[in-house]
């Protein structure tokens, strides 16, 4: 019986000591995997060991000549003798610009670092890397490497820093008395017999420092002395005899660890000549910082080909379809000019919006004189953004580069339990490069920039860019299928599909347009399944009963074979609106994740706040990468299925990373499965139909709606161009906004004959009362029966006097007066456009009417 006592007594002790062993592991898990974390190895400063000789770079079309002391470069065009500079001449005595401006005039690379509070801070290469010589230039052939440490580092002088009492001795024997009372107050004594009360407590450690001190009386070098008076003991040694293999012996006797808690980073730049091109690299791999100090930008080139005050140019930014800002032009109380390429990475929370700044393609360039270059971002430019500034701000030049995000960053929001705000940073970085290409072009015309650009892609894609052989002028109509409304049902509020368009009234739309005369038509069919306009998760296409049977879906489509035309299903792929577990939707699953590792629980901004609107109805998920790709790719099969194209709303518009800890994807990596399911997609002969149009989307695509044709008209800008579409046009068809539901309906219809567009309408069969009381409200002005006879009109006169050149490149553009512009196509049709409230005569005597365009064959 006491055995058997006994024996439960041990039974029952089994549970509690496994649970003890089991959190006792777990603590000398996370113990030793904090300390695993803790442990970072120092960031080791370059050191240049080169001489001042001119380090050169050179092939047939390009000579590129480096100061191996500044690394600053010249770039000589040969045909012309145009020479670039990385840097501005004589920056170091700009009268405009503040001590550390000129320091950043005179760097070829521009960095900032960030902490957890989110404090940035910037450095550049003059003043923290080439002037202390922490750097190195490596020539291999046909690139220059150029490795940057950037840090607030004290240069290393060839003087002793611990030294027997004997040996110092014998070296201030050799000077004169004023450099050995110089140099004696910058050396601490050290005597192991005659320690201070201090040193005596420190005995051990100062042992361990220096073992030379158990056998000799030793001097050490002050750590506080400061750069300049090193500098002059250095040459008091030097003049002395003592040379760097003595330095080096001594340097051995000093085993103190003098890490600063200043950060150091090291960052490299690889320079190469490709034909007509410079060829600039950032390897990512290479960047080396500690986690409490990440790099948070990085701009290399700040201020290659940067226009003096007493020069003459512009640059150009990819605002829109493209726009100047003229050198010096005095608008020194404007903002300087910013974009983000692509758009704003959706994965990266922001608590307001006041404006999204957003540009399509990456590209910058400068013209001076006859002369100019286009700087095309290629790898890692979905992390860039575009800035550019005149001269009189900051300093005497106009500039435009491009700076990269580099470790990005989630605020936590800790308002209750400390003041500062607290960041966390992505953990590392993908093995990519940061590659941009600057081509050099014998002229100054902005026209001649973007051919440059129109051949780079032209070459780049191949034949998913070949001229295309429209007679007509191609026009979008986005027919509405169902939106959603809230309806009492048994007393409880429930949102149910609202009919604004069926399939067969679809159909009949196509059919009337196309009995009209209207041609060359891509119907995009928006609302049609999983709910309406505000589509549910879209995982599988299931059609809206209200609008009619799969066989009407399919009938529609029959129609716009019949007419000549395309139907496109337009479908959302990167996010789950109103979507629950009943749609397939587990957002704990299936959502994107910040770098918190939160979900990616996104919100509508306030129009009036510009604040999240956390309280709105209107919540939505950006889905994890992998499941956004795979719904893109079943929905392009659903489309091709009913023998219809695919319409991406967000594929070619939307680019956001994702990290979701088991599967991170950067901007970068998203954007290659973008580009690779497009291709796929057209190479199975699906035609597809986008949004914006990125550039790397755009080639693929056989439509693209509402690309920005003018941009926000900052008042820094001095004209818009239509730079993008000089390079595509002909070759892919696009349209701006909306006609009939824009903001301004005669700006659109003036905007598309400027930049070569196609026509673009939204209609639905309702009338516009059956909007009212839902979030709709935008298609107001849809009501096909209302438009459609304005709409005829319209494209009639438009097809009639440009149709022809819609299979044509644009050859030539001018902005005549501020209200006149001229865009000219290869046949020599000369396109007039009057933006003025009075007619206005072009320069060879013909009149354009106000608010109007004149088509000259």
């Amino acid at each position: 019986m006491k055995k058997e006592k006994i024996w439960q007594f041990l039974k029952g002790l089994i549970a509690p000591v496994i649970i003890c062993v089991l959190i006792l592991i777990a603590v000398l898990f996370i113990i030793n995997h904090k300390n695993a974390s803790d442990t970072q190895e120092a960031v080791v400063p370059y050191s240049y060991e080169g001489g001042e000789d001119t380090v050169v770079l050179e092939n047939d079309k390009l000579k590129l000549e480096m100061d191996p002391v500044t690394t600053q470069f010249t770039l000589t065009v040969k045909e012309t003798g145009k020479v670039w500079k990385s840097n501005p001449d004589n920056a170091a005595n700009d009268a405009v610009a503040l001590p550390e401006e000129k320091a950043n005039l005179q760097s070829p690379l521009i960095m900032s670092y960030s902490v957890v509070t989110g404090l940035e801070t910037t450095y550049n290469t003059f003043a923290y890397s080439t002037s202390n010589q922490i750097y190195n230039i490596t020539q291999d052939g046909d690139s220059i490497r150029v490795d940057y440490s950037l840090g607030d580092v004290i240069k290393e002088y060839v003087i002793p820093p611990v030294i027997t009492k004997d040996a110092l001795d014998g070296w201030l024997d050799k000077m004169d008395k004023e450099a050995v009372n110089f140099i004696q107050q910058y050396y601490k004594k050290y005597d192991i017999n005659k320690l201070g009360k201090k040193d005596e407590a420190n005995k051990d450690e100062l042992l361990a420092n220096y073992p030379l001190l158990a056998d000799n009386v030793i001097y050490v070098l002050r750590d506080k002395t400061k750069e300049n008076v090193r500098k002059k003991m250095e040459k008091a040694f030097e003049e002395a005899g003592y040379t760097y293999d003595d330095f080096q012996a001594d340097k051995a006797n000093d085993l103190s660890v003098k890490d600063s808690d200043k950060p150091v980073f090291n960052v490299s730049v690889i320079y190469k000549l490709d034909g007509n091109d410079l060829v600039v690299e950032v390897p990512m791999k290479d960047l080396q910082y500690k986690s409490d100090s990440p790099i948070y930008t990085l701009t290399p080139l700040p201020y290659f080909g940067a226009g003096g005050q007493d020069e003459e140019g512009y640059m150009l930014v990819p605002e829109g379809g493209g726009a100047t800002i003229n050198f010096n032009n005095g608008k020194v109380s404007q903002s300087s000019y910013y974009t983000n390429v692509y758009g704003w990475d959706m994965c990266l929370s922001r608590d307001a919006v006041v404006h999204n700044t957003r540009a399509y393609y990456g590209v910058f360039g400068v013209a001076e004189g006859n002369d100019s270059f286009i700087c095309v971002l290629e790898d890692g430019s979905p992390y860039a953004s575009i800035q550019a500034d005149i001269s009189g701000k900051n300093n005497s030049y106009n500039y435009v580069n491009a700076v990269y995000s580099i470790c990005q960053r989630e605020k936590y929001d800790v308002g209750d339990i400390a003041n500062s705000e607290v960041y966390e940073y992505v953990p590392s970085l993908p093995d990519e490069t940061l590659t941009r290409r600057y081509t050099f072009i014998n002229s100054g015309s902005y026209v001649d920039m973007a051919k440059e650009y129109g051949t780079y892609l032209q070459d780049k894609y191949g034949d998913s860019l070949s001229m295309n052989s429209d007679t007509s002028a191609p026009v979008a109509i986005e027919i509405v299928g169902a939106i959603d409304k809230v309806k009492q049902i048994l007393g409880l509020p429930v949102k149910r599909p609202l009919k604004l368009t069926s399939y067969n009234e679809a159909s009949n739309i196509v059919k009337e347009l196309s009995d009209s005369g209207v041609e060359n038509m891509s119907v995009k069919l928006t609302g049609w399944c999983n709910g309406g306009v505000d589509q549910k998760l879209l995982k599988s296409a299931k059609t809206i009963g209200a609008l009619g049977s799969k066989k009407d879906l399919k009938n529609l489509v029959k129609t716009g074979e019949e007419t000549g035309s395309k139907v496109y299903l337009d479908g959302i792929t990167q996010y789950a609106n109103d979507s629950n577990l009943l749609d397939g939707f587990f957002s704990y699953r299936d959502a994107a994740k910040f770098i918190s590792k939160e979900q990616a629980k996104l919100y509508e901004y306030s129009h009036i706040t510009y604040a999240q609107r956390e309280n709105s109805d209107h919540l939505y998920y950006l889905l994890h990468t992998k499941l956004a790709m795979s719904i893109a790719d079943k929905f392009a099969g659903t489309a091709a299925s009913y023998g219809a194209g695919v319409s991406y709303q967000d594929i070619g518009k939307d680019l956001s990373s994702d990290f979701y800890r088991k599967n991170i994807q950067s901007r970068q990596s998203v954007k290659g499965l973008q580009e690779e399911e497009l291709k796929k997609v057209q190479s199975e002969g699906t035609p597809i139909m986008i949004n914006m149009g990125n550039d790397y989307a755009v080639p693929y695509a056989s439509m693209v709606t509402g690309m920005d044709l003018r941009g926000s008209e900052y008042t820094i800008l001095d004209q818009c161009v239509p730079f993008y579409q000089i390079a595509v046009h002909g070759r892919v068809n696009y349209t701006g906004d909306s006609i009939n539901i824009g903001g301004n309906q005669e700006n659109e219809v003036l905007y598309s004959a400027e930049y070569g567009a196609g026509l673009h309408f939204t209609f639905m069969n309702e009338s516009s009362f059956a909007t009212q009381k839902t979030l709709y409200t935008d298609y107001y002005g849809a009501t096909y029966s209302a438009w459609k006879d304005k709409m005829v009109d319209i494209y009639t006169r438009y097809n009639k006097e440009l149709g022809h050149t819609f299979n044509q490149e644009m050859v030539d553009h001018e902005n005549i007066t501020e209200d006149l512009s001229r865009t000219q196509y290869a046949d020599g049709t000369n396109v007039y456009v009057n933006y003025g409230y009075s007619d206005a005569q072009t320069p060879d005597g013909k009149t354009v009417p106000a608010r109007d365009y004149l088509v000259v064959r």
